[in-house]
């Protein structure tokens, strides 16, 4: 009987040796890897502008661990927030370094990639979205509102990424990963999107222009660097476009059935670059975001 004893005692060694290397994720698939690597490019994005909006610094100060001895964020600095704003702020801020450690603890991952968080790099979109030079340049660190707004150009970008890479992710420590990234991020931008909502009629200073049509162009202009269709709303919709074609109040964005929009990498690589194109860096990311998914499209090396 010790042969027999034996070749058990090899079966169960090695049943276990698999449960230890599936509790470790080493079967984790190489596809899932790169999608969970790949929104840390916006999750490092999210925690800077965030810790020095609230804070005036950033992961050097706060998690340098996390950093990867990627260069500093260009232009961030501390912005001028009322105390109800900065506390939430502060609170997405150390959320997201959660959010570095969760994935940088289940992948690999890549060093922060150099931003632009400058007041610039948002002036930039803003004139995008309306089509023409703002006068004074828009400053996301001047006030609540203009934070506010700023803000609304980020998390929702990196919420769609996440409800796009769910049906793609194979094993079920990736999916868990995601769903419960996904789960914060979304509570983020529904956050946002509340304290706009209530400011939807206020005219920006001093632009003439209300709360509500900024979220509309910013949502137009990620549509349409996007190029994938209707995968963004404002605050304020046409009725038909309302949930159930019953209203016109829009505080969370959703489909026709009120579902989340998912994007792909490449999609979020266009409204993130600024350019529509995911092989042309700039925008957030003037040399380029990292990863294998993002660096493939890349002309020039970075």
């Amino acid at each position: 009987m010790a042969p027999n004893i034996s070749r058990v005692c090899v079966v169960v060694l090695l049943c276990y040796s698999s449960f230890v290397a599936i509790a470790r994720g080493a079967t984790t698939p190489e596809s899932d890897n790169d999608l969970l690597e790949f929104p840390l490019n916006l999750e490092y994005l999210e925690a800077e502008f965030f810790l020095f909006g609230a804070l005036g610094h950033g992961l050097d100060v706060v998690a340098p661990n996390l950093t990867g001895n990627g260069p500093s964020p260009i232009g961030a600095k501390l912005a001028n927030l009322d105390k109800l704003v900065r506390d939430v702020i502060l609170q997405f801020a150390y959320q997201e370094v959660g959010h570095l450690r969760a994935i940088k603890s289940t992948v690999k991952g890549f060093p922060r990639p150099l931003l632009n968080l400058s007041k610039e790099s948002f002036a930039k979109i803003m004139d995008s979205a309306f089509g023409k030079t703002l006068t004074p340049p828009f400053d996301p660190y001047a006030n609540s509102i203009n934070y506010l707004l700023a803000s609304y150009v980020i998390p929702y970008v990196g919420l769609t990424g996440y409800v796009g890479a769910n049906p793609l992710l194979q094993n079920a420590t990736s999916k868990k990963l995601v769903a419960g990234l996904l789960g914060v991020e979304s509570g983020q931008d529904a956050v946002l999107r509340a304290f706009l909502y209530e400011h939807k009629a206020l005219v920006v200073i001093p632009y003439g222009v209300t709360v509500a049509e900024f979220t509309n162009r910013i949502s137009a202009l990620r549509n349409k660097l996007g190029n994938a269709g209707v995968k963004d709303e404002g605050l304020v919709v046409p009725i038909e476009e309302g949930a159930e074609g019953k209203v016109k109040g829009n505080i969370l964005a959703g489909d026709k059935e009120s579902l989340a929009y998912g994007r792909t990498p490449e999609e979020i690589l266009r409204i993130v670059y600024g350019s529509g194109d995911e092989h042309v860096p700039g925008g957030f990311y003037p040399k380029g975001a990292l990863g294998r998914i993002a660096t493939s499209y890349l002309k020039t090396s970075i």
